[in-house]
């Protein structure tokens, strides 16, 4: 794996729920949906969609702080992050939600030490938020908060882990992608070379078919390069 990036994602891939979805629900006015629907329906953006949402939320640090500390992880990512790792890969997680929340969840869940790359969560007042975007784009196709295909660099192959409409972008240029859910469904209609997963637990056996290669390929991954028997194998994962 010395020659893989991995680009994981955060909301509902690492987690079980969606951390944002669940803050609207809890502390935000129920317009939060209607905004949701444009977003999902591709009139906005992510980056526009988070700035409309995050404005409605009304709570205080400690209610924020005591949500975080409410959410669970996949319990077999934190044996994945060692393993990856131990295999020489380098691994960020790269995702449209909250830094400080991803940081403080992972950290209790005893993963640390992971570069995140995420929006951040600015105190406007006692009760009262905006979302700053460090890693917007421009240029970003998408429109998204975080241009997650500004995280995958060109001297490596780069695996996408992600489960939503803010990763079918970068699994668009990725080498290979493992995808649950709407990504999944994404990749199938798109031909995109990928694997479904469910869990963490699925996925080191899942990495040890990926084809070894001491050069980078900028484009996406060729499946053909797999034999015929490892196809059928992904492809009934």
């Amino acid at each position: 794996m010395i020659d893989w990036h991995i680009v994981c994602d955060f909301d509902g891939t690492i987690t079980r729920t969606d951390v944002i979805d669940s803050i609207l629900q809890r502390f935000a006015d129920p317009s939060w949906e209607a905004i949701e629907n444009e977003w999902l329906a591709g009139d906005i953006g992510s980056r526009e969609c988070l700035s409309r949402q995050l404005a409605l939320v009304k709570a205080t640090p400690a209610e924020l702080l005591g949500f975080f500390d409410t959410v669970e992880i996949d319990p077999d990512f934190p044996d994945f992050v060692d393993h990856v790792i131990g295999l020489g890969a380098s691994f960020e997680v790269v995702s449209d939600g909250i830094e400080q929340g991803i940081a403080r969840i992972l950290a209790r869940h005893y993963v640390s030490l992971l570069p995140i790359l995420a929006n951040r969560l600015r105190q406007v007042d006692h009760q009262r938020w905006r979302i700053d975007f460090p890693h917007a784009s421009d240029a970003c196709r998408a429109a998204s908060g975080n241009c997650k295909c500004k995280s995958t660099p060109s001297a490596q192959r780069v695996l996408v882990i992600g489960d939503g409409q803010s990763d079918m972008c970068v699994a668009a240029t990725a080498d290979f992608v493992f995808a649950k859910d709407r990504l999944a469904e994404h990749c199938e209609r798109n031909g995109i070379p990928h694997a479904r997963f469910d869990s963490f637990a699925e996925l080191p056996a899942l990495l040890a078919l990926l084809p070894n290669a001491s050069a980078a390929n900028a484009t996406s991954f060729n499946t053909e390069t797999f034999n015929a028997e490892t196809q059928e194998l992904f492809h009934h994962v």
